[in-house]
């Protein structure tokens, strides 16, 4: 593993056990102002605050396992733990926005049925909340921009779910303001609904998007990428691709592609040229990844769009390729 590498795994690290930190001490101000103010909506905002901690401490877990080196077992190394850790995330989403759900329309039937209204010192729970909730924009910012510089999948939808806090409890705070200018109870528990329904949603998000990835959908963005790269690096003798094909495994991209050579090069010489050019692509793209590279022949009809000198088999007069795109790179056999 370079330098960079052991910084980054170090950095990725501090970051998730900074998130588990900050979290508990963010949790802490969120009871007590639900405690001191008795809002149905502030105790909702500590329920997920609750998942924030747990969902921290899960991807400290799997950024630790994601650090692994790949072995015997797990030949493509131990990434794709990051998107279980998103997964679980989402999954714990969706039981807060559940339990807050059943909370709110706990309060609303108390209030309807029996007139028991449970608001206390709400000026003091929204100070409160309003200061834990700030820390958890600032947290929620930071742990998405450290997750996408050191590509950690885990850290990243950590951020995402911390910043969905943050929109919610500003909604809260909105909605009880109102409570408190107008004194309309109910607005309370109706508000803990809305975010019920806010977090039901990005609990959603998370689970599909980690899914998808878990079964390797391919990533369009990804594959452009690599292919305004290799024209920017396309030796002469790189005639044509096909087959190209990424995997994600955490932070770290598979690639496999066929590329196709002139058919009077010698074993070693496409091997050669091969290994080059996959190992130059990776360092261009910037990511930690490996390609693998699957050596054709050229045929006869490919001539008319090869610019390969001194060829010994050329039917026809040699002509600059046209640029490759990700329809024609990722298309089956020729």
């Amino acid at each position: 593993m370079s330098n960079p590498q052991r910084a980054s795994k170090a950095v990725r690290l501090q970051v998730a056990g900074f998130a588990v930190l900050a979290g508990v001490g963010i949790l802490a101000m969120k009871y007590y102002a639900s405690v001191v103010s008795g809002s149905a909506s502030l105790r909702a905002d500590a329920i997920e605050s609750v998942v924030n901690v747990v969902a921290a401490i899960f991807t400290f877990g799997a950024v630790v396992f994601a650090e692994k080196p790949a072995d015997k077992d797990h030949p493509y190394g131990h990434g794709k733990i990051e998107y279980f850790s998103a997964a679980f995330e989402g999954g714990l989403i969706s039981l807060a926005a559940a339990l807050i759900a059943w909370e709110a329309l706990s309060t609303l039937h108390e209030q309807f049925v029996f007139g028991v209204f449970k608001l206390k010192d709400l000026g003091r729970g929204i100070i409160w909340n309003t200061a834990a909730g700030s820390l958890n924009g600032c947290l929620g910012l930071f742990l998405i921009f450290m997750g996408r510089r050191h590509r950690s999948k885990s850290i990243e939808a950590d951020g995402q779910h911390v910043l969905s806090d943050f929109w919610t409890t500003l909604g809260i705070l909105a909605g009880l303001l109102l409570v408190k200018v107008t004194g309309i109870q109910t607005l309370d528990p109706l508000m803990a609904l809305l975010v019920s329904a806010l977090l039901a949603r990005t609990g959603f998000m998370l689970v599909r998007s980690s899914s998808q990835a878990l079964l390797d959908m391919e990533d369009p963005e990804l594959l452009q990428k690599i292919i305004e790269v290799i024209n920017q690096i396309r030796p002469n003798d790189v005639i044509a691709l096909h087959e190209l094909r990424t995997m994600r495994s955490g932070r770290f991209i598979h690639v496999d592609i066929h590329i196709v050579v002139p058919r009077h090069y010698t074993v070693d010489k496409g091997h050669d040229l091969a290994e080059s050019f996959g190992e130059d692509a990776i360092q261009r793209l910037g990511v930690e990844g490996e390609m693998h590279t699957h050596v054709d022949p050229c045929k006869a009809t490919m001539c008319g769009f090869c610019a390969v000198d001194d060829c010994p088999a050329r039917t026809a007069p040699k002509s600059p390729p046209p640029p490759l795109t990700v329809e024609n790179s990722t298309a089956p056999g020729d």
